[in-house]
């Protein structure tokens, strides 16, 4: 399970390298057809905005994967040993609780309801519903990080009783 999850992490990361370079080509894109060619071109602040929006999401599933996620850090600091891997097994569950119903269903009910309505973006005319599933698809890569995170804890406590 590491080891596939260490792939993971290079195709997770690959994307991010792809979603960022289409951001910054067309942002140049957009800023070079505003000022140099004066006619702007009418796609890109929609495009770059999507493109936000699935970079924010996959790179906050990537964080969480790397444990390096948005955190207040002063109680598992101070803490040690047993205790400290009793709290960050908390700290998994809470995050796990928090993926379910509100990424992976709530996003998967938003996909769902933009896909049904039929609705487009004003200017690309694409689906929403494509925008959408990355949240989803966050979901999910987060909780499998969790998962193998929880699963490393467990084994922790297993290797310190044997």
């Amino acid at each position: 399970m590491v080891s596939f999850k260490s792939k993971l992490d290079k195709v997770v990361g690959v994307m991010l390298m792809v979603i960022m370079a289409v951001m910054v080509m067309n942002v140049t894109w957009q800023v070079f057809s505003r000022y140099v060619i004066q006619s702007p071109s009418s796609f890109t602040d929609e495009l770059s905005r999507y493109l936000l929006v699935w970079l924010g999401m996959l790179g906050a599933a990537y964080v969480a994967g790397q444990g390096n996620h948005l955190a207040i850090d002063i109680l598992p600091t101070k803490l040690t040993g047993e205790a400290k891997r009793k709290l960050l097994m908390v700290i998994n569950v809470v995050i796990i609780l928090f993926v379910i119903p509100v990424m992976i269903m709530g996003g998967t009910n938003l996909v769902y309801i933009t896909f049904i309505l039929e609705q487009k973006s004003a200017t690309l005319q694409l689906p929403l519903a494509y925008v959408y599933m990355m949240i989803p698809f966050s979901g999910l890569l987060v909780l499998f990080y969790q998962l193998v995170d929880l699963k490393i804890l467990m084994n922790q406590k297993n290797s310190q009783n044997s």
